[in-house]
C-alpha cells in the first residue's frame, strides 16, 4: 500500500469520526430539546392553488408575537376538527381571512371567532339551531387567496353564512403584485372589465424548488426537527441583533446637539403625491389611509373591490349569506387621542377610517352587509384606556391581543344577534 493511500485512509477515518461525533451530538441535542418542550414548528406548506396553506396536523408553540399553542387540524385549518357533512339543526359560519383569523398569537379559545361563536349561541341568534364557526384564516392572505379558499376549501362544509374578515392595512396591498412585491402567490388582474386569475407563481423558481422532492423533504425535516428549528430561530435572532446594533451605531455616529433645547415643532404633513413617491420610506401599508392618486394604488383598490363583489356573487350562488367585517389596525385604535393625531400628522392622513368607510360605501352600492369594527374598537380603547393590539414591549402594534380578540368577537356577535345584517 502506498503512502498516498495510507494518508487517504487516515483522512477518511478522521472525517468519519468527525461526522459521527456531529451526528451523535445532533441526536443528543434533538432529544434534549424535545424533553425540554422546545418547539418552533413550521406551520405552512406550499400550495399549488393559493401559494401557501397551513400544514395539516402541525402543532406547537407560537411565540413570535404573544404566545399560543397552535394545532392545525387534519384539513389544514387552525381550528378543531369539523365534520365535512353539516350536522342537522346547525347554522354554520365560515370565517375567511388572514392572520387575524388564523390567530396564532392567542389560544384557540381566545380567538375572536371562538368568542363570537359562544356569544351567538348565548343570544339564540338562530333559534332551534346550534351555531358552528369554522375558521379558514391563513396568515398573509389577500382577497385573491381568500376567494380561492372559498372555492377550494369552504363549500364542502356547506356554510349558511360566509364572513369575510378584511384587514384594511394590508389586504389592498396584498392584491397588487407591485405593492406586495412577491411572485410566489396568485393574483387576480383585470383584462378589460374581467377579473382573471394569474397563477404564474406555479412557474416561479421559489415554488418549483420548494415543491420539488428535495424541497418537500427539507420542509418536512424543518417541521419535525427541533434542532433545525433552534438553528433557524438563532439565525433570526442574530439578524435582529445585528439590525439593532447597526441602528445603534448609526445613532451614535450622529453628532450630539450641544445647543439649547428648542421647542418641538409639529411636522408639516407631506404632499400626497410626495407620500406615494416615498412609499418605501413611509411603508406602503400606511398609505391605505389616503385616497389614491396614482395608477398602482387605483388598480389595487379596483381589484380589491372587484374581488369583494366576486365573492358576494359566488356566495349567493352557493345559497349562503355574506357579510364583510373590516377589522382594525393598531394606529386606528390607540387609546390616546394625541398618539392617533401624531400618526395622522406624520403621514398626512385626514381620516384614519378611510379604508373602512370606502368598503362600507361599496357595501351600500352593492348590497353587501358590512360591519366596520374600527370606530367602535377605538371608542372602547379610549374609554377603557386599553390597548387592543400588540404584546409586551410592542404593545399597540401588530395583531389583536386577548382583549382585542374578545371585544371584536363580542361586537361581531352583537351585530349578527341584532338580525339586521342577515335580513
Amino acid at each position: 500500500m502506498t503512502r498516498k493511500h495510507t494518508r487517504a485512509r487516515k483522512f477518511f477515518a478522521k472525517l468519519l469520526l468527525v461526522v459521527t461525533g456531529f451526528a451523535i451530538g445532533g441526536v443528543i441535542a434533538e432529544l434534549a430539546l424535545r424533553v425540554s418542550g422546545y418547539s418552533y414548528p413550521e406551520f405552512y406548506q406550499r400550495d399549488a392553488v393559493r401559494g401557501l396553506s397551513l400544514r395539516p396536523g402541525a402543532e406547537g408553540w407560537y411565540r413570535k408575537e404573544g404566545e399560543g399553542y397552535v394545532r392545525i387540524n387534519s384539513d389544514g385549518l387552525r381550528d378543531r376538527e369539523h365534520a365535512i357533512a353539516k350536522p342537522q339543526d346547525t347554522f354554520r359560519i365560515a370565517i375567511v381571512g388572514d392572520s387575524y383569523c388564523e390567530g396564532f398569537s392567542v389560544s384557540q379559545e381566545e380567538a375572536f371567532w371562538s368568542v363570537m361563536e359562544k356569544k351567538l349561541q348565548e343570544c339564540n341568534a338562530f333559534p332551534g339551531r346550534k351555531v358552528e364557526v369554522i375558521n379558514f384564516g391563513v396568515s398573509g392572505y389577500g382577497t385573491a387567496q381568500e376567494l380561492l379558499t372559498l372555492r377550494e376549501k369552504v363549500w364542502k362544509y356547506s356554510p349558511d353564512l360566509v364572513l369575510l374578515a378584511v384587514t384594511t392595512n394590508n389586504d389592498v396591498t396584498d392584491n397588487s403584485r407591485v405593492l406586495k412585491q412577491t411572485d410566489d402567490i396568485p393574483y387576480f388582474i383585470y383584462q378589460g372589465t374581467q377579473l382573471t386569475l394569474d397563477d404564474s407563481f406555479r412557474n416561479s423558481r421559489g415554488f418549483l424548488v420548494g415543491n420539488s422532492r428535495a424541497g418537500r423533504f427539507g420542509s418536512w425535516l424543518s417541521a419535525h426537527s427541533r434542532l433545525l428549528q433552534a438553528i433557524a430561530q438563532g439565525q433570526r435572532g442574530l439578524k435582529v441583533l445585528l439590525a439593532s446594533w447597526r441602528a445603534k451605531q448609526s445613532n451614535d455616529a450622529e453628532p450630539a446637539d450641544t445647543t439649547a433645547a428648542k421647542p418641538v415643532e409639529t411636522p408639516k404633513a407631506p404632499e400626497k403625491s410626495d407620500l406615494f413617491a416615498r412609499s418605501a420610506e413611509l411603508g406602503a401599508d400606511n398609505l391605505v389611509y389616503l385616497e389614491p392618486d396614482n395608477a398602482v394604488w387605483n388598480d389595487a383598490w379596483r381589484v380589491t373591490e372587484g374581488l369583494l363583489v366576486e365573492i358576494r356573487d359566488e356566495v349567493a350562488k352557493g345559497g349562503a349569506k355574506f357579510v364583510i367585517v373590516t377589522l382594525s389596525n393598531g394606529p386606528q385604535v390607540l387609546p390616546d387621542a394625541k398618539s392617533r393625531e401624531a400618526f395622522k400628522s406624520r403621514f398626512g392622513i385626514t381620516d384614519l377610517f378611510y379604508p373602512d368607510n370606502r368598503i362600507k360605501s361599496l357595501g351600500t352600492r352593492e348590497g353587501i352587509p358590512v360591519i366596520t369594527l374600527a370606530p367602535e374598537l377605538q371608542n372602547f380603547a379610549e374609554h377603557n384606556n386599553a390597548f387592543l393590539h400588540g404584546f409586551g414591549n410592542d404593545i399597540g402594534n401588530g395583531h389583536w391581543n386577548t382583549i382585542g380578540n374578545r371585544v371584536a368577537g363580542e361586537l361581531i356577535a352583537k351585530k349578527i344577534c341584532e338580525g339586521v345584517l342577515l335580513k
